[in-house]
């Protein structure tokens, strides 16, 4: 590539994925709360400043109908967000917080990353393949642009002009 000015891409978003491996199945009575909430949080995300898209199955206004994982109690989450700023002010600033922090209530805590973070182009949105992939990376190879975390945050790429 020619040398030129660097520049941040100016029209990045942050993708983000996270999977839980729910203590019962989604319709049993230690799921009732969580299962209660969905569509309050999830609607919450969906006004919060910056919130760009979320995905969600043709049924339900979630996902957790979705199956990446051979195993049926893992539960899928992928949203697409402005910035950091605004994922985490959405995650840890909002009611989502209680959520957050009664977590194992309703999960079984993973001793793998269970999120993974990464910077996609303004107008696309990840496939929960592609999502997958990105925290299968993020779980083997650590944390790099290609899936990193809260704890080790990237700046969107660069371009050169």
């Amino acid at each position: 590539m020619p040398h030129g000015k660097r520049k941040i891409m100016p029209n990045s978003h942050l993708a983000q994925f996270n999977i839980g491996r729910m203590l019962g199945p989604i319709d049993s009575p230690i799921m009732t709360e969580f299962r209660e909430a969905l569509d309050r949080i999830n609607a919450l995300a969906d006004v919060s400043p910056g919130f760009v898209w979320r995905f969600k199955d043709d049924v339900a206004n979630n996902a957790t109908s979705v199956r990446l994982y051979p195993d049926e109690r893992i539960i899928i989450n992928a949203s697409v967000w402005e910035s950091v700023e605004a994922l985490k002010n959405y995650t840890y600033k909002s009611e989502h917080v209680a959520f957050v922090r009664r977590r194992h209530e309703w999960f079984e805590t993973l001793t793998t990353p269970y999120y993974a973070l990464w910077w996609i182009p303004a107008d696309a949105v990840p496939t929960p393949h592609e999502a997958k992939a990105r925290l299968d990376y993020l779980t083997t190879h650590g944390e790099t642009p290609f899936a990193f975390s809260f704890k080790r945050l990237f700046e969107p790429p660069v371009i050169h002009q």
